[in-house]
């Protein structure tokens, strides 16, 4: 082999201290029993040992980075930001005192760092400005994703985004549609529960609860969660929570023998040792789960089972580590240490015959993220250094080990494709986060004990498509082979439809029988959106149908007399009058929600305007067959366009101030947001159609055979009617009625004036054709 005579380092910013007065040092340690502490440590303590293990692997391969070993330095966060930031500064800087051969250690290539997300944004946050690239194993917050704030951060690990999308597609799955939610009160547990949310509301799914816990809350807030768990009637509930934090809630949920729910985990909890247990399966028996890629790693055991305090005195937290598993303290020579109180180890013991899980290395997850890591950096620095892959023809340097800078480093690591020997390709995408894949785990009773069986998986593919396969017939429930169910409210039987409770989520409803004269043969039936879509349509077809006939029959006396342009207009805006009610349909948005008010608005001032149009045409030919008046020229097509257009405009500009007015995001409901804008669009239609109904009424006895002023005075007193009466029911409707009232308005209405004013043309036209002259239509009564 090779001698190695340069050196570049990483650096390990790991979740705990490997020290034992640091360790104690840090607060949050002292509020759990001592198990969960020691599990937390070994946790810590596994990863710097994988990552030791991946260098000096790397160190002893001839073909990655030859001639070149990687030195590393390790350092905690105290699971604190400050303490990150601290750690990472120093180290950045290099300022920290080590213990080195060489007398002044090569800068820092790049940080493995950091165990939990919170620790994660300090660091990244704060290095990003200087290139230092910063590879994460366990910190999975969807916010560290962004590539303005975080220009540096790339993770081995799937985002939270992708594990929120995965959830949403396995509750969306199994059909549940009301849930509760527990979150941790950090970055991990808020940004986890938004992305989620975002998600399964696209599914029509209802957040009922959303708890909140802390390692560190009180026992009063984690009781708060529990009587919040108890008061709901959700039985599936997911918890987006670290192990650690999560820990309070089950030992209470536990305690207070709250069983029948169906747990959701992340994979902060769901494969953790220290909640499957026999005790805590009773009260969650059946969880399901998302955990990343697991691997086997065979040459790593008898790497960690080498571990010895005898090796190297001064290693941290080797001692400790000794002493948990075998029982015994290990004596350095000069120490004197108390043997009434602790048991002094022989020399003689070893680690070869342990079973301790510590050990298993053939389901490694977190740890495999960690050899992901530190491999992608060497690659990235072999690649800078050798100017070619691994494997490639040549070793020749062609950049010195020591002028390569972070930001060389970092853009390296963007760009990175390798497969490592387990056939892995690892890389990155835009914004340094790696392709997603998840295997779904079942918490299941096998011989005795708790076992988590993988039941499924998910993976991430082209265009934000996602596969999900679950072998659902290997899952074992709370319910036992049954899939629980979760609903605010049963599914409506064949008679009844829903009915929406006020101020409730819509996942919540009554179901109340279908009123006389209406059947509803399917389950969950809303027959009301069906009613609506059906008339609108209608509508909107005999529109049309009404159009063609002008355009056929254009030529003839009766489509000439009634001002064809105008007819035109009026058509076309009844046409659109008659699609309004379609965009009060479904669920809202917010496009929906700023149009089905806007669209009414400026339609039917469309509508009405032209129907003026007409009414003023009217009148002044009537005028003109006096002697010597020239209303009629003065009143022409040009004069018509005019009205038509500006009584149009000033619509327009109210609906523009009433958007600017009212510019929220609504969900559920729609909120018209000015009231007094609404009513000043509705009062404005009423003025125009106040101003035709006048002006129609007085010339409604002008002698022609054919006088459309008597058809328009009816269609004028359908529409004052109709909105009429609409007020009063609007105030009063609540919900979904006040929704409902405002189609029947608007359908009525059009219907009114589609109706009064173009069936009879129609029916001269098509039913009557010899009716349809210039003889009889300019006749006298």
């Amino acid at each position: 082999m090779q001698q190695r005579h340069s050196e570049s380092y990483i650096i390990l910013l790991c979740l705990s201290v490997l020290n034992r007065p640091t360790v104690w040092g840090c607060e949050w340690f002292g509020r759990f029993n001592m198990p969960i502490v020691v599990y937390l440590i070994f946790l810590s303590f596994r990863w710097t040992q994988v990552m030791i293990f991946s260098i000096e692997e790397i160190n002893k391969d001839p073909a990655l980075l030859p001639n070149i070993s990687l030195g590393y330095r390790i350092v905690s966060s105290c699971s604190s930001p400050t303490s990150a930031l601290r750690a990472a500064l120093s180290l950045a800087s290099g300022v920290e005192e080590i213990s080195s051969t060489s007398p002044c250690p090569p800068a820092i290539s790049a940080l493995i760092a950091e165990a939990g997300s919170t620790q994660s944004i300090a660091v990244a946050g704060t290095l990003g400005p200087f290139k230092l690239p910063v590879v994460s194993y366990f910190s999975s917050c969807a916010c560290l994703s962004n590539r303005v704030k975080y220009p540096t951060f790339f993770r081995t690990l799937s985002s939270d985004y992708f594990e929120a999308k995965a959830l949403a597609a396995l509750v969306k799955h199994f059909g549940w549609d009301w849930i509760g939610v527990i979150q941790s009160d950090n970055d991990y547990g808020r940004n986890g529960i938004l992305a989620f949310t975002e998600e399964v509301k696209k599914f029509g799914v209802c957040i009922a609860f959303v708890g909140t816990i802390l390692r560190t809350y009180p026992m009063d807030k984690i009781l708060n969660v529990v009587e919040m768990i108890k008061q709901s009637t959700v039985k599936v509930i997911l918890a987006f929570v670290p192990e650690g934090d999560f820990f309070p809630l089950i030992t209470e949920l536990v305690k207070q023998n709250i069983t029948g729910i169906q747990w959701l985990s992340t994979d902060a909890w769901i494969t953790a040792p220290q909640p499957s247990t026999l005790k805590i399966y009773q009260a969650f028996d059946g969880t399901l789960g998302f955990v990343g890629q697991k691997m086997a790693m065979p040459n790593l055991k008898p790497f960690l089972m080498s571990i010895s305090p005898y090796k190297d005195p001064s290693a941290a937290f080797v001692r400790d580590f000794w002493e948990v598993m075998l029982g015994c303290r290990p004596v350095l020579p000069g120490e004197h240490i108390d043997t009434d109180k602790i048991k002094i180890c022989t020399g003689n013991e070893t680690l070869m015959n342990s079973q301790d899980i510590f050990f298993n290395v053939t389901q490694l997850r977190d740890p495999y993220n960690v050899y992901k890591a530190v491999y992608a950096i060497a690659h990235a620095l072999h690649q800078l250094v050798f100017c070619e892959p691994v494997g490639e023809t040549t070793v020749i340097p062609c950049l010195n080990i020591s002028d390569i800078q972070p930001k060389q480093v970092n853009d390296k690591l963007q760009t990175l494709t390798f497969r490592n020997q387990f056939g892995d390709n690892v890389f990155f995408d835009k914004n340094g986060d790696p392709p997603a894949y998840y295997d779904i785990i079942n918490w299941q009773l096998i011989n005795g004990q708790v076992r988590h069986v993988t039941v499924g998986h998910y993976a991430s593919v082209a265009n934000g498509a996602y596969k999900l396969i679950i072998q659902e017939d290997n899952i074992v429930w709370r319910t036992g082979k049954m899939v629980p169910t979760s609903l605010c409210s049963n599914v409506c039987p064949v008679g009844t439809r829903k009915a929406q409770i006020k101020g409730k989520p819509t996942c919540c409803f009554d179901c109340i029988p279908c009123a006389d004269g209406t059947i509803a043969n399917l389950t969950g039936n809303t027959n009301l959106y069906v009613s609506v879509t059906v008339v609108s349509l209608l509508g909107a077809s005999l529109s049309l149908a009404t159009m063609m006939v002008f355009i056929c029959y254009r030529e003839t006396p009766v489509i000439k007399a009634s001002n064809t342009e105008l007819s035109y207009f009026l058509l076309f805006s009844l046409l659109l009058c008659f699609l309004c009610p379609l965009t009060f349909i479904g669920r809202p948005t917010v496009w929906t929600c700023m149009l089905r008010h806007t669209a009414f608005g400026v339609t039917f001032a469309l509508c009405i305007s032209s129907v003026l149009g007409k009414t003023i045409v009217v009148v002044t030919a009537f005028k003109a067959t006096f002697p010597g008046n020239k209303a009629a020229r003065k009143f022409g097509p040009a004069q018509q366009r005019i009205i038509v257009c500006s009584c149009t405009v000033i619509q327009k500009l109210i609906c523009i101030l009433w958007l600017k007015y009212s510019n929220k995001k609504i969900v559920l409901e729609c909120n018209p947001g000015s009231e007094a804008a609404f009513y000043a669009v509705l009062g404005y239609i009423g003025i125009l159609a106040i101003i035709c109904l006048v002006l129609a009424f007085l010339a409604r006895k002008l002698p022609d055979n054919f006088n459309e002023a008597k058809f328009i005075t009816f269609s004028m007193l359908i529409f004052c009617a109709v909105w009429i009466t609409f007020i009063p029911a609007y105030i009063s409707s609540p919900g979904k009625f006040t929704v409902a009232a405002e189609t029947f308005a608007i359908l009525s209405s059009a219907f009114g004036l589609l109706i009064c004013i173009f069936v009879p043309k129609c029916y001269i036209i098509l039913i009557k054709p010899e009716k349809n002259t210039k003889r009889h239509v300019m006749g006298k009564i």
